[in-house]
């Protein structure tokens, strides 16, 4: 089947090159009707784990476990991870939803915020004395910015006594986390894995589990999809409620093909299209980049400002086939978002600028 469309779009996003192969495998092994409780179903699992940990570099005592989203792993963090406070570092509206979720729970959220299109570096940010959590976004999706693997690593060295969460929805797996360092993190598959979206992955270690199990003790940490049960049922290669089957079966065979490319690999070109991409706008007219900073600009969401409304951008592009996004909110009209995931091809990113260069 032929694709006459190239997604550069935030997520949902393009599809990953080998997506139709593996779904075809999945149809035809009959795996959409198997028991969630069959050996089967914990071959599936074992094989995605294992997959992940390779290409993430995830240590064996932390556990990797399944949601319907990411969104829900916001909510479950913090209701198995904090009783009283917690600390956001805000710079868009997706960590600002995370910000929110604490709020509505109940926790006293601290935040730091910087204006949008502005990152964080570790030597300006001051934590909050009794936070329990310190929530960061490693990619912002709504601005194009990026906090830099080592400062997040700083943070936690600095704040050793604090979980740290680290949001890497729209860059998992390009960002080299120290899991070793870093207490939990977690990505949907919509985005650079190249899936469809409906499956959020959520890791986290043996500190979050035993700050989980000392609050019920003394007060709810919800119903469903507590922390305690999705890992006991981890270990075992199973999850509390049905799953997600299909979307656990294809991340494990997306992960196997990315750790048979190689994970420096795929680093090296990402970083090469970003910089390309970059590098292109920086000396359009008409146009310039969304983040000033250069250490703090997204590695795999290129935020772009542009002179025309980009509803005519996008609509131009269109009619070749090239899927861009508008600006996130506020920014809907003066920003497009230019996707730069690992099934953009370096091919794809040369065919889009060679339509911006016809075009505009």
């Amino acid at each position: 089947m032929s694709r006459s469309k190239t997604f550069f779009t935030a997520g949902p996003a393009e599809l990953y090159p080998r997506f139709e192969e593996f779904l075809q495998e999945f149809v035809d092994l009959q795996l959409g009707s198997i028991s969630h409780r069959s050996q089967q179903f914990k071959d599936i699992y074992q094989h995605t784990d294992e997959q992940l940990r390779e290409l993430m570099n995830i240590p064996a005592e932390n556990a990797i476990m399944f949601t319907g989203t990411a969104s829900e792993i916001w909510e479950r963090i913090i209701l198995n991870c904090t009783e009283l406070e917690t600390f956001h570092l805000v710079n868009g509206s997706f960590s600002k939803k995370f910000y929110s979720y604490a709020a509505s729970l109940g926790r006293h959220a601290h935040k730091m915020e910087k204006p949008m299109g502005e990152g964080f570096s570790y030597a300006e940010i001051e934590v909050p004395e009794f936070a329990e959590l310190i929530a960061t976004t490693q990619n912002e999706t709504s601005t194009g910015v990026q906090t830099r693997e080592p400062d997040i690593n700083k943070l936690k060295r600095g704040n050793s006594s604090k979980l740290v969460a680290v949001d890497m929805v729209s860059s998992a797996p390009v960002p080299e986390i120290d899991f070793s360092l870093v207490d939990t993190a977690f990505f949907s598959v919509q985005k650079s894995f190249g899936l469809p979206a409906g499956l959020g992955v959520w890791i986290a270690n043996e500190a979050c589990l035993a700050k989980s199990e000392e609050i019920s003790t003394k007060s709810s940490i919800g119903g469903h999809h507590r922390l305690p049960e999705l890992w006991k049922q981890s270990r075992n290669y199973q999850t509390p409620s049905t799953p997600n089957v299909m979307g656990i079966y294809l991340l494990g065979k997306v992960a196997e093909d990315m750790n048979n490319r190689g994970i420096e690999n795929l680093r090296k070109e990402t970083d090469a299209k970003a910089n390309k991409l970059y590098k292109y706008f920086a000396g359009k007219e008409g146009f310039s980049i969304g983040v000033e900073k250069e250490e703090h600009r997204s590695r795999t969401v290129a935020v772009i400002n542009t002179e025309r409304p980009s509803s005519e951008v996008i609509s131009a592009l269109k009619e070749r086939n090239l899927i861009i996004g508008a600006g996130y909110g506020p920014n809907k009209e003066t920003q497009i978002r230019i996707a730069n995931f690992i099934a953009n091809t370096p091919e794809q990113i040369d065919s889009l600028i060679k339509a911006f260069d016809e075009l505009f």
